[in-house]
C-alpha cells in the first residue's frame, strides 16, 4: 500500500473552511453513478474507474482524509422505478443495493492502485461489505479511503442527502460535489453558452432560484449545520487534489 502523510495545508481560497491545527482536513466526495458509467452513463466504465482512482491516489498520498459517497444512476435509480409503477420503498431499496455494486467496483480500482480502502454500507449486507457507523468510519480514515454505500439506509432520500448527512456525522470540513460541469451556473451552460458561473453562492440562493446541483433536502441539511459544499468537475486530471489543497476552482456554496 502507498504511504500517506497527513496534511494540514492552509486553504488558498477565500471562504474555504480551515480545519483545526490538530486535525487533518477531511472531505466527503459525492460521486454520481452516471459518472462511473462513462459517456453512456450506464454500466461501470473501467477507464473512469482508473481516472477516479488516480485522482484519489493524489489526495491519499497528500494525507487528506477522504470518504466517497457513491450514487447508482448508472445501474438503477429508485425514482425511475417508482415512475414505472414499482413500489417506491422497494425501488429505493434496489437503488441502495446498486450503490453497493458501484462501491465494490470503486474499491477494487483503489486497491489495484495501492490505496488502502474500506467499503461501508448503511444497509446491512455484511457478507460483502462492512456496516456503516460514524465512529468506525472516522477511525478507518486514519489509514484508509472510506467508500460509503447504501445511501442513508432509508427510502425517499437521495445519495446527495447521504453525502450531506455523512459529512455532518463524520465532522468533515466540506462536501465535494463532482458534476459534469465546472461549478454552479445561473442557467444550464450546456443549453446556454452565455451562462454565468458563480465563484460562490449561498444555500438560500440555490434553494430560492431552484439551482439543481443537489436536492433541496441535502442543501437544507448542509445549511442548518454550516457545512459548505464545493461544486466542481473531475473531468480534468488533478482537479480533486487541487480542490482538497484549497484552490479556488468550481463554486463554493456556503451558509
Amino acid at each position: 500500500m502507498k504511504d500517506r502523510k497527513h496534511s494540514q495545508v492552509t486553504p488558498k481560497s477565500k471562504g474555504q473552511p480551515t480545519c483545526p491545527p490538530d486535525r487533518t482536513r477531511r472531505y466527503i466526495l459525492k460521486l454520481s453513478g452516471e459518472a462511473l458509467g462513462g459517456p453512456d452513463g450506464s454500466g461501470i466504465n473501467q477507464d473512469v474507474l482508473r481516472d477516479v482512482s488516480n485522482q484519489v491516489l493524489e489526495v491519499y498520498e497528500g494525507g487528506f482524509d477522504l470518504a466517497i459517497v457513491v450514487g447508482a444512476g448508472n445501474i438503477f435509480r429508485g425514482l425511475q422505478g417508482a415512475a414505472q409503477g414499482m413500489d417506491r420503498v422497494q425501488a429505493d431499496q434496489m437503488g441502495m443495493l446498486a450503490t453497493v455494486i458501484n462501491a465494490m467496483a470503486l474499491h477494487d480500482a483503489l486497491r489495484s492502485n495501492g490505496i488502502a480502502a474500506r467499503v461501508m454500507s448503511a444497509i446491512h449486507v455484511s457478507e460483502v461489505v462492512e456496516p456503516y457507523s460514524p465512529e468506525r468510519a472516522i477511525r478507518h480514515l486514519e489509514k484508509n479511503v472510506v467508500i460509503l454505500a447504501g445511501g442513508t439506509g432509508n427510502p425517499y432520500f437521495t445519495t446527495d442527502t447521504a453525502a450531506a448527512l455523512r459529512a455532518v456525522e463524520m465532522q468533515a470540513d466540506c462536501v465535494l460535489k463532482a458534476t459534469k460541469v465546472d461549478g454552479v451556473y445561473d442557467k444550464d451552460p450546456i443549453e446556454h453558452p452565455d451562462a454565468k458561473r458563480y465563484s460562490s453562492v449561498t444555500f438560500d440562493q440555490c434553494l430560492t432560484d431552484r439551482i439543481g446541483v443537489m436536492d433541496a433536502t441535502a442543501f437544507a441539511l448542509c445549511r442548518e449545520n454550516n457545512m459548505p459544499v464545493r461544486v466542481f468537475s473531475m473531468t480534468t486530471p488533478g482537479s480533486l487534489q487541487r480542490v482538497c489543497a484549497g484552490e479556488d476552482i468550481g463554486t463554493l456554496v456556503t451558509p
